[in-house]
């Protein structure tokens, strides 16, 4: 199989896939109701982005929008909670936190076939290879800084102030995502990997005591953020459905696992600053990447930093799995799912690495 491209294979969008088109007429009549301004004629592709939500550009004379939808098909239980993407967009736009606007929440299946919501769609940058060959080290340098700034800024909020004290059970949160994921990756298992029966029996009895639950995003990393076009600041965040209360060291360390990440052969996966030379390139060492977000939060990583990046590489495993699941049940999103299933393993064996390192 010959290498992805990333930046190529998952920017921009392409004509919607046969097994994910929906009532054009249905959506068009819902809009018409909801959204001030819209108007015909409206030209409807999807994003070549984006391994479980279906995302489309609903492009119009006046604006464009952003449709985010619940797959058909067979699902995995309480995936694609389109309706929490959108009780958490609205309440964090409201509070100042940078998210596209959101315009509305459809849970009725019979307008498109499945649930939906329709935001808007934010102009700039969406950058899929960690060490940005397209940056120089000074905006390399400022765009790992506005990306720590502003998962701190979400990590600052107390949940209760902006409306979301009951987004979930603030309370236990690695140990119920460790159970969850389990599950979730036991349903969706094609190969036996030994690691993640051996992750599965180990992470349940090494819980670190968290500190005061946050809302957490659940999947932040580069390739879910849009940079403005001509500077380096975080216009929008996306892809909340993992986002709930939890422990923000957790979520912080997964965001910094791209320090670790092991590479692709074939180039889908998540993107790697392993073995580069990051002082050259302007990345700062994950060291004192820790560093600035501890300053910025208060919240202590360094000390459980092996147990969270264990916990954090099982997680992901088991995400990468239930999307190799959907290619198996036929609901896959994306024509790159399949190649997924190559990342299970590697990412599974470095969770019980870090694993070891923290005495298992």
């Amino acid at each position: 199989m010959d290498k992805i491209d990333r930046q190529e294979a998952f920017t921009g969008t392409k004509d919607v896939a046969d097994a994910l088109k929906f009532d054009r007429d249905g959506l068009i009549d819902w809009l018409r109701d909801r959204v001030e301004g819209f108007c015909e004629p409206v030209d409807i592709t999807q994003f070549k982005g984006g391994q479980s939500n279906p995302t489309y550009l609903i492009d119009t004379p006046g604006a464009a929008y952003v449709l985010r939808r619940k797959p058909p098909g067979k699902l995995l239980p309480s995936a694609h909670a389109i309706d929490r993407e959108y009780r958490v967009m609205k309440a964090l736009g409201e509070a100042g936190f940078p998210v596209p606007k959101v315009f509305g929440l459809c849970e009725d299946d019979a307008v498109i076939g499945t649930a939906f919501f329709v935001m808007a769609k934010v102009d700039g940058r969406i950058l899929w290879e960690p060490d940005l060959p397209q940056s120089g080290p000074g905006e390399r340098a400022a765009i790992y800084d506005t990306m720590n700034a502003t998962l701190a800024q979400l990590h600052g909020f107390d949940p209760e102030t902006i409306g979301l004290g009951d987004y979930g059970k603030p309370a236990n949160y690695v140990a119920r995502q460790i159970a969850r994921w389990s599950k979730q990756y036991q349903a969706s298992a094609t190969d036996q990997v030994e690691e993640m029966d051996r992750l599965i029996e180990w992470l349940p009895e090494r819980v670190p005591e968290a500190g005061p639950a946050r809302v957490v995003h659940g999947d932040y990393r580069l390739d879910n953020l849009i940079l403005a076009p001509d500077r380096a600041e975080v216009s929008a965040v996306l892809d909340w459905e993992l986002s709930t209360l939890g422990d923000p060291v957790a979520d912080f360390t997964y965001h910094c696992m791209q320090w670790h990440m092991p590479r692709s052969e074939t180039g889908a996966g998540v993107g790697s600053l392993a073995g580069l030379d990051l002082e050259a390139l302007g990345i700062p060492s994950l060291d004192a990447y820790i560093a600035s977000y501890e300053q910025r939060t208060g919240f202590a990583v360094s000390h459980h930093a092996d147990f969270y990046f264990a916990y954090n590489f099982f997680r992901l495993a088991a995400i990468l799995q239930g999307i190799v699941g959907r290619v198996r049940d036929g609901t896959a999103t994306n024509e790159n799912a399949a190649a997924m299933a190559s990342q299970v393993r590697p990412l599974a064996q470095t969770a019980w690495r870090f694993a070891k390192k923290a005495g298992a």
